[in-house]
Formats: C-alpha cells, sequence, structure tokens
C-alpha cells in the first residue's frame, strides 16, 4: 500500500496526499480560488515553484500576491527572463547573460548580434509589445534538471557564449537546472518561476533605460547592453511606481539646490560640497539645533584633529579593514627652491611616517577621554564633535549631497559602565525620536547583528546585541509599529548596531541614525576607567549619530520637503515685494521690523511686474511673500503670499511680524516657550 505524504499546513491542519503531488496539488484540494491565486510556495522555509512534486513530509505556506514580498521577487525574476525570451524571439543571434531581480523592477544583460547596432532605446517599445504577447500566450514554466556537460553543449551549439563559459565553472556533480518557457525557449536558472507565463500581468511592466554594463563587471571583458525595466503586481502598483519616479525626479536635491542656490559640485574637487550663503543657513540652523538637543542631554563638544599618524588607525583595527576607503600621505621634507620662483615641490623621506585623514571620530574620542584618570563616578563621558571626515568613495558611487568624500557628522560617543549600557542606549532612542519628530519623518528601527568577519569574543558580542535589544524594548519600540527587525551579518566589524530608517513624503526609506555598542575599540586602544574596587576596567563605548552627515540629512531634506523647508529651515523666511517703486520706503520700513524680529528677510524692488517676482521667489521656494502697494501703505498691512496656498492674507503688519516670528521658531525652542 502506497504510503500518503503528510503536508502541514499554516493553520495546524495536515493534508495527506499521493506521492508526486505538489503544492499545486494542494492549492487545488482546498479551493479553486486559491489554485488560482497561488504565486508559488514555501515548502519546509525554501520558496518552491507551484509545481514542483514534494519529496517527503513537508511544511507547506502557499505564496498569493497577499505576500508581497517574495511574490514581488518572483514575478520580477519571471520579467527578467521573459525580457531575454523577447529580445531573442525579436532579433535572432543575441546572446544573452543573467538577468536578476532588483529591489523595484529587473534587468537582463545581453549582446546585440553582429549584424546589428546595439540596442537603443528605440527598440525599447517593441520588446515590451513582445513580452506582453508572450504573457497572453500563457507559456508554462517547466523545471528541468540537466548535466554540467549538457548544458555546455547546449550552450556552445547555439552560439552562447557567455553561459557555456559560466556553465564551465559550474561544479561537477552539482545538480543545475533550467527553465523551459513553452518547449521553445529555455535558460539556465535556479529558480523558482511561477508556473507559467500567464501569470504575470502584462499591464503592470515597463522597460524603463539601457545602460552598458561589461561581462561579470570587468572593464577588460566585452561590453553588454543591460535593460532595465520596473515589474509589479499589478497595473495599479506600477502606475504609483511611475508616479513616484516623477516626483523624485522634480525632487531631486541637485535639481532644487541649483533652483534655490544652495550649493554646487565640480571636478576639481569631486566628492566634496561648494556652500554658497543660503544653502550654508540651512547648514548654521541644523547644527544649531543639534548643539542644542546635545547640550540638553549632557554631551560635551569637542574637536579632534584631520590627520592622525597611521599607527593609530593600525592599533584601532581601521587601518586593516578600510585601508581602501581611507586618504593616507607620507610625511614631507620640503626641498629648497633654488629658482627663486615659488615653493618647490616636497620630497618623500626613505623612512617617512604615514599620516591618514581620519575617516571617523572614534579613535580620536578614546584619545580625549584617556587624558588623565577617570573614575566610575565620572561615568558615563558623552563627548560629541561635529566632526568632518574624508572617505575615498569610488568615483562612480558619487552621488550629489548623498554619497561626498568629504563630510561632516552629528558624531559623539559615550563611555560607560556596562551596568549603564542600556539605559545609556534608551535615553538616545528617546532623543532621536524628538529629532526626528521635529522634522515630520516616521521611522523604522532596526538591529544589525554581527558580521562574519569581526573582532571581540563570541560572549563579548552576545551582551552587546542583547544590550541593544533591552534597550529598545525599554524604550517601547521593539514591536510592529516602528518595523522592528533583525539584520543577521550586518552589523559593523567592532559592534551590532541600531539603525534608524526614516521614510520621506513619498515612501523612500533612507538610513540614517545609528548607535553601536563597541567593546572592542576601548580594548585595542586600552581605554580604561577606574572602578569603585580601585582596579582598571574597560568602559563600553557607544558610538551615535543621529543626522549621520550633514550633507546627506540636508539633501534627505530637500527631496522629502520638496525644497519647501519648513519656515525654521528656510534660507530666506520672507521677501518683501512691492507693487510699485512708490512703495519702496515702506517696503524697507517692512523689511526692517521683520529683521529686528530675527526674521531672515530680503526686498525686492526690482523694476518688474509682481506676477514676475511671485513666480521667481515660488521658484527659489521662498515661504512667505509680503506684497505691499498704496493701500498696503496707507494702512500699515500686508499681504501675505505663503507657499503652496492660493489665497492670500491681508493683516496689519505688526500681527505678521508675530505671524511670521513664530512660524520661524525652530520646534526644540517652539516646545520650551509653548
Amino acid at each position: 500500500m502506497t504510503q500518503l505524504l503528510k503536508i502541514s499546513l499554516p493553520d495546524g491542519s495536515v493534508r495527506e496526499m499521493e506521492p508526486g503531488s505538489s503544492p499545486a496539488d494542494v492549492a487545488a484540494a482546498i479551493g479553486p480560488g486559491l489554485a488560482k491565486a497561488a504565486l508559488a510556495a514555501r515548502v519546509d522555509g525554501e520558496v518552491r515553484d507551484l509545481n514542483r512534486p514534494f519529496d517527503s513530509d513537508a511544511e507547506l505556506a502557499l505564496i498569493t500576491a497577499r505576500d508581497e514580498a517574495d511574490a514581488l521577487e518572483l514575478v520580477r525574476h519571471d520579467y527578467a527572463h521573459l525580457l531575454a525570451e523577447a529580445v531573442q524571439t525579436l532579433f535572432p543571434g543575441t546572446q544573452i547573460t543573467f538577468g536578476p531581480a532588483t529591489s523595484d523592477g529587473f534587468y537582463y544583460d545581453v549582446m546585440a548580434p553582429a549584424s546589428r547596432d546595439p540596442f537603443s532605446s528605440e527598440d525599447l517599445p517593441a520588446i515590451e509589445e513582445k513580452m506582453r504577447e508572450l504573457i497572453k500566450a500563457d507559456k508554462p514554466l517547466r523545471r528541468e534538471a540537466w548535466s554540467r556537460a549538457d548544458l555546455i553543449a547546449k550552450w556552445e551549439a547555439d552560439g552562447e557564449a557567455f553561459k557555456a563559459e559560466w556553465a564551465k565553472e559550474l561544479p561537477e556533480g552539482e545538480e543545475l537546472t533550467v527553465y523551459w518557457s513553452g518547449d521553445d525557449w529555455l535558460d539556465m536558472c535556479r529558480g523558482p518561476h511561477l508556473a507559467s507565463t500567464g501569470k504575470l500581468d502584462p499591464d503592470a511592466f515597463k522597460l524603463t533605460r539601457i545602460a552598458g554594463a561589461y561581462w561579470r563587471g570587468d572593464q577588460s571583458n566585452p561590453q553588454l547592453t543591460r535593460i532595465y525595466g520596473t515589474g509589479w503586481l499589478n497595473k495599479k502598483q506600477l502606475k504609483q511606481h511611475l508616479h513616484n519616479l516623477e516626483e523624485a525626479a522634480k525632487r531631486d536635491h541637485r535639481k532644487l539646490g541649483r533652483e534655490m542656490d544652495l550649493f554646487h559640485l565640480q571636478e576639481e574637487a569631486h566628492g566634496s560640497v561648494f556652500w554658497h550663503p543660503k544653502g550654508y543657513m540651512i547648514w548654521r540652523e541644523l547644527e544649531a539645533y543639534m548643539r542644542r538637543k546635545m547640550d540638553a542631554t549632557g554631551y560635551r563638544e569637542i574637536k579632534t584633529p584631520q590627520l592622525m599618524d597611521v599607527r593609530q588607525w593600525e592599533q584601532s583595527g581601521h587601518w586593516g579593514k578600510y585601508a581602501e576607503n581611507m586618504f593616507a600621505v607620507p610625511d614631507m621634507v620640503p626641498q629648497v627652491d633654488e629658482d627663486g620662483d615659488g615653493p618647490a615641490k616636497p620630497t618623500v623621506e626613505k623612512d617617512a611616517d604615514w599620516m591618514a585623514i581620519k575617516p571617523m571620530n572614534c579613535p580620536a574620542h578614546v584619545i580625549v577621554f584617556k587624558q588623565g584618570i577617570t573614575s566610575y563616578r565620572d561615568l558615563p563621558i558623552r563627548l560629541g564633535e561635529m566632526g568632518c571626515c574624508h572617505r575615498n568613495e569610488p568615483h562612480g558611487a558619487l552621488h550629489g549631497l548623498m554619497r561626498v568624500r568629504q563630510f561632516t557628522q552629528d558624531d559623539a560617543h559615550i563611555f560607560c559602565t556596562e551596568e549603564q549600557v542600556v539605559e545609556e542606549v534608551r535615553a538616545f532612542c528617546e532623543l532621536a525620536n524628538s529629532v526626528y519628530k521635529d522634522f515630520g519623518f516616521t521611522y523604522h528601527v532596526k538591529l544589525a547583528l554581527r558580521p562574519e568577519k569581526r573582532f571581540g569574543s563570541e560572549a563579548d558580542w552576545d551582551k552587546a546585541e542583547q544590550e541593544l535589544r533591552d534597550a529598545v524594548a525599554e524604550a517601547g519600540m521593539a514591536n510592529d509599529e516602528y518595523g522592528w527587525e533583525e539584520l543577521p551579518g550586518e552589523g559593523a566589524f567592532y559592534a551590532p548596531k541600531l539603525e534608524w530608517h526614516l521614510t520621506d513624503a513619498i515612501g523612500r526609506t533612507w538610513q540614517v541614525g545609528t548607535i553601536q555598542g563597541d567593546r572592542v575599540l576601548p580594548d585595542r586602544l586600552d581605554a580604561t576607567y577606574v572602578g569603585e574596587d580601585g582596579g582598571r576596567h574597560r568602559p563600553v563605548m557607544l558610538h551615535r549619530a543621529i543626522f549621520g552627515s550633514y550633507e546627506r540629512f540636508i539633501g534627505i531634506l530637500i527631496e522629502h520637503f520638496a525644497g519647501r523647508l519648513p519656515v525654521w529651515l528656510a534660507p530666506v523666511q520672507a521677501v518683501v515685494a512691492p507693487i510699485v517703486s512708490d512703495i519702496d520706503g515702506y517696503a524697507s520700513e517692512v523689511e526692517a521690523k521683520l529683521k529686528a524680529a530675527g526674521i531672515r528677510v530680503e526686498s525686492d524692488l526690482r523694476n518688474e511686474k509682481i506676477n514676475y517676482k511671485v513666480r521667481e521667489h515660488s521658484l527659489a521656494k521662498v515661504p512667505h511673500l509680503f506684497v505691499v502697494g498704496k493701500r498696503e501703505a496707507e494702512e500699515g498691512t500686508v499681504a501675505i503670499r505663503t507657499l503652496g496656498e492660493k489665497e492670500q492674507r491681508v493683516m496689519p503688519l505688526d500681527e505678521a511680524v508675530v505671524m511670521l516670528k513664530q512660524a520661524a521658531t525652530p520646534p526644540d525652542l517652539a516646545e520650551q516657550t509653548a
């Protein structure tokens, strides 16, 4: 008698199935609605094809569109394969390579036939249409196991040089799989895939752009064409994503930075920012705000050197783990200028010491902590620094304010006893929450756990990770409301870390604030305090930041607010614009009163029409425009046009000054006076 398979379902029930049955059979047995909705299956925790037979008794969870993360990964993988099939169908002789799913879509790298030019954006509409035809054909997607030799022979026979090269590097004896689309096209893939092309929505994808890519990322290899697309579960999701892309383009901080005259970048200082007066005013306001927050919570501000001996970085461990990202120079010996026409270039001594420009502030803060004798009664010690750092980021990774080589952190390090760690981290959670709340951000909190390559004992890592868990729990944030999640392997080499992931106005997330519980650096740099027992003890070092870096945080703010910064952050908070030149005197009076109240205000006395001035200052994202004419001058009033509002308000000048002064008060100071 054949022994039935026992398939355990998430609700605790068990289905008995015939050997050779698949998750699709279980879905059909439960009901036709589930059979239609099922996209794939999680069998004993592994995502598999719906039609792949069970190997033995198993735990089964069927994946539908409600399981959005898994479902999106599946459909995007299928769209990528469909893209490759469409390209080869339309352009015979095209060689294919690989095409993964991405965070918002998919891509596939291909090489055009020698008989034609490389693919361009003009080819995308035809490829899209062919993909839709293949979806509507509802071709079954079928998994097969092949031997390595057969797979190599197949690719060589088809002239697929890239696939053949890859297949030759696969291990001997390992089961290799291919997926057929119908009976006429296949690709090498581990899977899983949907049951058929018809499971995809023909109106839920779009090919977006074309770029160059080298085979296996090596510039010495042939250049391929990478075709990008975005793929979703339904048309509504695609429409929302395309809207978000349009909105993101409008909010691009580089574009708005030019329009608002905030900053610029140029090749002579690639990776560093030239801040203009208006942009630096935003910086100054943020810096003053953060100083007030730090002063109120017991931090003492310090300033440490940009250059330190490389031996310091070797001792800390950064040189071994991070040297390729650091800028370092040898000590130079100046030469005498024999010609007398300027200083000669310095020469490098044979045994010169190397100095490194700091990529982070941590070792320097330990050095400050170590000056003098510290007692347990002095702890915790909270040292903060608006620390300028440099990191040798790859040229291609640089991106406006978001990824730079020179940046300034709102950095701080807390030196405390083990018994103080949980309370210090809990207090930081509350501080970070108050800051993000002031800017209107919601966020998720995640715990990045020990990486594979790390310093420190397992016992110390166990302790450090648990301390962060306990602190978040005490702060009331270890729950779904705050998106609590643990991230295995993503901690720093010296410490686990809590991460704050902000969500902006169009749903994008930005990892900003962090706090790390470090026992490694105090040990490597020999930091100690005198305990109650009179002996020497190691402090725990908490690395923490809230903005992360001023450059990136300003970029995030510009995009989050689409340039319409809160009044307290706006570089120019108001502009006084007379309608006719006869009113220039009253306009100057209005400006003077606003300045006396501490408002950043300018007057626009140009001989231009008022509609032109309104448009220009709206583009510059000035929050308030005070329009004054003869009536306003006679009555002592102003007509206020607020950015984003259609109607203007007329009010007495003194009331307008009070109103604007309140709007321009930073949120932390407004709380103190409320």
